[in-house]
């Protein structure tokens, strides 16, 4: 096609594709799921493994490629938000720039939670400009959110995940048993991510939640109800992003609780969790969502009965209406000048508004406190 001037104009279609696959004992070097992709004859692999990971798995890691006749170069990336750094990227992509692999047929390997899995990825979609990679989440957080979808990145100055891409990775590769190793909290911190896929889009999620939630958490989700728990969520979470990888259409189910939360993330970052901050958020928001009639007393007591019931302890004191104000703010200019914020509609259905003020979240707030203290008690 030629435009007015007389320029040609280009366009190009390129297809998203990437496997999200259960796998078990992944270590055992019989299992070939980590030498799924790409070539293994005289192949060369770049590992990166969390640190916590590597105390664990060190051995039966080193030993997997060894039986399996492929050099790797295993290096080991700091636990913790405070590590989604400029320099930590640098740092990874100078490890692999000394030990060169093929472009396209020897993948960079991430075993790790969300933080090493976006780091690695944001890595891999930019060394050379795009090398393939495979996540291997190992907490609940990664495994049911962070390394499921494309997005990659780092924090920048002082901002969340401000520098980063969408870089896809080749194949996704789900061990539940890595779960058995992770402290409550942590467990508890991937649980309010599916507490927000329940409420915005799965009604049946939020019942299983209410059935089996607690007795999955205290399995660390090894029993089969935990199972079932974790493949409805990753199914839920993937028919959402599928018909909107790129984030072309910002009216996003998937932001629910990460209006407000990125506020508290960013002020509170040594304190506290990345779910932690969604399910203050999803509080919030269901007190909003109460004064707007989209949600019932009776439905807001579901949520925080269950809340209770999954022993997930809420810092109310913590929440200061000016800088949720902000946030909201912030995130209006990522969607595009429009709040663009997700309500609950029910349970399992969801609404979008774009007319939220600062004296309506100051509301919600109080609200909110007054319901943790007088019927919960859960501060």
């Amino acid at each position: 096609m030629t435009g007015r001037n007389g320029l040609r104009r280009v366009t190009y279609q390129h297809t998203i594709e990437y496997e999200v696959v259960n796998s078990h004992n992944l270590f055992d070097p019989r299992n070939q799921d980590l030498l799924s992709v790409g070539k293994i004859d005289h192949a060369r692999r770049f590992v990166v493994v969390d640190a916590n990971v590597e105390n664990i798995f060190s051995v039966k890691i080193q030993n997997y490629f060894f039986q399996n006749q492929v050099e790797a170069k295993i290096i080991t990336f700091p636990s913790g938000e405070e590590y989604k750094t400029v320099e930590s990227y640098l740092s990874i992509a100078q490890e692999l720039d000394s030990f060169p692999i093929h472009r396209k047929d020897e993948p960079i390997i991430a075993i790790g939670g969300g933080v090493l899995t976006d780091v690695v990825g944001f890595v891999a979609g930019s060394y050379r400009r795009g090398i393939p990679h495979i996540s291997v989440p190992t907490t609940l957080m990664g495994y049911i959110d962070a390394s499921i979808g494309i997005k990659t990145g780092i924090n920048f100055n002082g901002s969340k995940n401000r520098l980063g891409m969408f870089a896809p990775p080749q194949k996704v590769l789900l061990d539940k048993s890595f779960l058995k190793s992770l402290p409550n909290r942590h467990i508890l911190n991937g649980v309010c991510e599916i507490i927000k896929l329940a409420l915005i889009k799965d009604a049946e999620l939020f019942c299983m939640l209410e059935a089996h939630g607690a007795q999955s958490v205290v399995s660390q989700f090894q029993n089969d109800e935990g199972g079932a728990i974790l493949d409805r969520a990753i199914s839920g979470m993937l028919d959402e992003l599928q018909p909107n990888l790129l984030e072309d259409d910002l009216a996003r189910k998937m932001d629910f609780g990460h209006t407000f939360s990125y506020g508290l993330e960013t002020r509170h970052k040594a304190y506290l969790f990345h779910g932690e901050a969604v399910l203050l958020d999803i509080a919030i928001s269901a007190q909003i969502a109460m004064k707007r009639n989209l949600l019932s007393d009776a439905e807001a007591d579901r949520i925080f009965n269950l809340i209770a019931t999954l022993g997930i302890m809420m810092d109310t004191t913590i929440l200061d209406p000016v800088l949720l104000w902000h946030s909201l703010q912030e995130r209006t200019y990522h969607r595009n000048g429009e709040q663009r914020v997700p309500l609950p509609l029910g349970i399992g259905r969801c609404s979008f508004v774009n007319d939220v003020n600062a004296d309506e979240i100051e509301s919600a707030v109080k609200s909110l406190e007054d319901r943790i203290v007088i019927k919960h008690g859960i501060i």
